[in-house]
């Protein structure tokens, strides 16, 4: 054999050992990632530091004989090769795949059977884990044990359960939430682990990565009342607990696909790019610990630390989410990628580049699961009002218009309906209607099979308008709660310091309407207030129609004001002790009403510049006049448009100004009355002073109006074509619809509007 042969036939036999000796491709613990994480650790002091605390996380995991913690023996023996960590893996790993059944006792006793649920899942992403470190250092008999181990207990109960026709039991439509995503995308990686050793893998890999598209595009169904799982803004109903954590174990998936088989072509799912910003607009910035709001099934302290590193790794990379992430703790979330954690420190976004405050706008609304939140700043401690309406069914609670909100660091207002599930408090009280801020009637509201079935008929949350120092929301629970109302509306008008919560009820009989209340913090009655302290956080709830409170004690004297009572119920944090609550209630029995209750913002627990609000009464109408630094609002609700009239309209004239609008703000200054700074429309398609029409559309529109020097500011919404018209003296240097610059049409003392959806 010649020189040149030999050559050839030498790098040929080279090429065949490497081919044979390749190693198992990780899912996570990539070659590349391990070689950047070590270069961190050599040039960044923190990174440094958290290598360290994870490094001793897995020295005492020798110890140990739990598998939660595997992933850090994993990672440890994948930076620094020590056999101790190889060897308590591989023991680990085969004694959990020798087992007979990976299966729950208590889902065993279901019709049908269940053998593949969370836990199941679970030990999926174990053996994942484990095999990240040690799959090359398995021998072939460690290596089969452990495979079909997985495999029969782990991987084909959950496809065969879960995903593939021929045996399948599960629905999207009846467990298609987070538990869905988290028994398939779990078996999904399990597969990803084994990929060479399982013949049928590359099938399932394929259909697994196409079944995203049917998962995130769920649409509910009528039949059986089931919500559509994702909001088109990136929302999730069923509370930020339950969405942080399904939406991870696809995107764990997704990443360890990318990983392992960067060439093939996942699904296009647009909406991954919105989900970072749900979590920061559910989220509360404050000194400490970052909060995120509790609707449903969740706790403060629980974020989206986890799918948004994620979804960074995939490439999804808004700079806003450095600033989420940065506000978050170490270690918070019990399912966080912590940045001392092994996932978190192999996946750490480089923070050289948070910016200061996020650009977001400080309001949000998820018209498809019907939350809505209203914030004065992204800045930390600042105020945070969030709205929750929607459907009611597994982890999303009777709970329509119901509200939370914080200030000044604090909840001032939470939602008390948060327990362990297997707790008899948990059915009876925390999913149910009085664990929240809800109005009720005869003591009812929502009723109690739909935790279970789903309600009929959704409530819905429209017309979000934010004008800075006017924001405004509305909430219908009309559709949950009909079986005792016909009508069930509440509106949110935030005016500077003051957050008017306006109820527009009306029953199918006569009876007790009561607005209950669960206050975070110290609460007392002071004089005609309830005054609600936590901590730096301080508001003042004060009930004005259909009455208001007694201003003292004699309630015998004043049968016709509110009566205030405090409820005991069981503590969400310790079920066994007891917390308070309060309904205001009005006493006389009526079966339509209206009630308008003020929630006054401190700027601290010792704040004396607390705005006047002053009842106003007229013929049809209510209201409240407002006056705060200097400017005055006066608020008015039009009693004859609230759905009592058929043809006619409700043209009604209020402080020299007519109008057809449900609900009417003028702001002004105090020292001159006739020059308007702002003002608010709800639901009406006119505003008249004497004979200058100062708004006007054919249809009825939700609006604010803002005029600085000579540019005019408008929030609007209310229809898909809107075409309205606006006084104006002078022709505008500038106009703003819905936060873009419009051409300006100036005609005859009116500029108008012309927008389409």
């Amino acid at each position: 054999m010649n020189h040149y042969k030999k050559l050839i036939f030498f790098f040929s036999m080279l090429v065949g050992v490497e081919a044979l000796a390749q190693k198992h491709q990780n899912l996570f613990f990539t070659p590349e990632r391990i070689t950047h994480l070590k270069k961190r650790i050599e040039t960044d002091a923190e990174v440094r530091k958290n290598w360290e605390e994870a490094l001793t996380v897995a020295k005492h995991q020798l110890e140990k004989t739990d598998l939660d913690k595997i992933d850090y023996l994993s990672l440890a023996y994948l930076m620094t090769g020590e056999q101790a960590y190889e060897d308590k893996i591989k023991e680990q790993l085969l004694k959990l795949c020798s087992k007979s059944t990976w299966s729950n006792p208590e889902m065993l006793k279901r019709q049908p059977a269940w053998t593949s649920d969370l836990k199941t899942a679970g030990n999926c992403w174990i053996v994942t884990m484990g095999l990240e470190g040690i799959y090359d250092q398995l021998s072939k008999e460690e290596r089969k044990t452990i495979v079909s181990g997985l495999v029969r207990m782990g991987i084909r109960p959950a496809l065969d359960e879960w995903f593939l026709p021929e045996k399948r039991i599960h629905t999207l439509n009846s467990m298609g939430h987070n538990w869905w995503s988290s028994c398939v995308y779990m078996a999904g990686v399990a597969v990803l682990a084994v990929k060479d050793d399982v013949p049928e893998s590359d099938q399932w890999l394929k259909d697994l990565s196409a079944s995203a598209e049917e998962w995130f595009g769920f649409a509910g169904d009528q039949l059986q009342h089931k919500v559509k799982t994702w909001d088109a803004n990136g929302g999730m109903y069923e509370s930020v607990n339950y969405a942080s954590f399904g939406v991870s174990e696809y995107l764990l998936f997704r990443l360890a696909f990318q990983n392992v088989l960067p060439k093939v072509k996942q699904p296009e799912i647009p909406l991954l790019k919105n989900i970072p910003s749900f979590f920061m607009n559910v989220g509360y910035p404050r000194d400490g610990m970052m909060y995120s709001l509790t609707f449903g099934d969740s706790h403060k302290n629980i974020v989206g630390e986890r799918p948004v590193k994620l979804l960074w790794a995939l490439g999804y990379q808004d700079p806003n989410a450095l600033w989420y992430l940065n506000n978050i703790e170490t270690g918070q979330h019990r399912e966080g990628l912590a940045k001392n954690a092994p996932m978190g420190l192999v996946y750490h976004p480089d923070f050289s580049k948070v910016p200061p405050l996020p650009n977001l706008p400080t309001s949000q609304l998820y018209e498809d699961m019907d939350w809505a939140t209203l914030r004065d700043s992204w800045k930390k401690n600042s105020t945070l009002l969030a709205v929750k309406s929607g459907h009611t069914w597994n982890h999303s609670h009777a709970d329509v218009n119901s509200f939370l909100l914080l200030h000044k660091g604090e909840f001032i207002i939470k939602d008390a309906g948060h327990s362990w599930y297997a707790s008899k408090e948990y059915p009876a009280y925390f999913f149910q209607s009085p664990a929240h801020n809800v109005l009720t009637f005869n003591g009812k509201y929502q009723p109690t099979e739909q935790q279970y079935h789903g309600a009929p008929l959704r409530g819905e949350m429209s017309e979000l308008l934010d004008a800075g120092d006017i924001k405004y929301v509305m909430s219908n629970g009309t559709g949950p709660t009909s079986w005792i109302y016909s009508r069930n509306f509440r509106h949110f008008l935030w005016i500077g310091k003051v957050i008017l919560v306006i109820d527009d009820v009306k029953a199918h009989e006569t009876g007790k309407f009561e607005w209950l209340l669960h206050p975070a913090g110290e609460a007392q009655k002071v004089r005609g207030d309830i005054s609600i302290v936590n901590k730096k956080g301080a508001v003042l709830v004060r009930p004005l129609f259909p009455e208001t409170l007694v201003e003292t004690g004699f309630n015998h004297d004043f049968p016709e004001k509110m009566t205030l009572n405090e409820t005991l119920a069981p503590n969400e944090e310790n079920v066994k002790e007891q917390e308070k609550y309060y309904s205001i209630g009005y006493p006389e029995q009526v079966r339509q009403t209206k009630f308008i209750t003020a929630i006054i913002l401190k700027d601290s627990v010792n704040d004396t510049n607390i705005p006047d609000i002053e009842r106003m009464t007229g013929e049809d109408m209510i209201g409240v006049k407002i006056k705060q630094n200097g400017e005055v609002t006066d608020v008015y609700l039009n009693l004859k448009a609230d759905g009592r009239l058929m043809h006619l309209n409700s043209i009604k004239t209020f402080g020299g100004y007519t109008t057809d609008a449900y609900l009417t703000a003028i702001s002004y200054p105090e020292n001159a009355p006739n020059t308007i700074s702002n003002y608010f429309i709800g639901y009406g398609s006119f505003l008249r002073k004497d004979s200058t029409s100062l708004f006007s559309s054919l249809s009825k529109l939700f609006l604010v109006a803002k005029k600085q020097q000579s540019q005019y500011e408008i929030q609007v919404s209310g229809q898909p074509l809107i075409r309205a018209s606006f006084y104006a003296p002078t022709k505008p240097s500038n106009v703003i619809v819905n936060g873009q610059v419009q051409k300006v049409d100036y005609q005859k003392g009116n500029f108008l509007i012309n927008l389409q959806k």
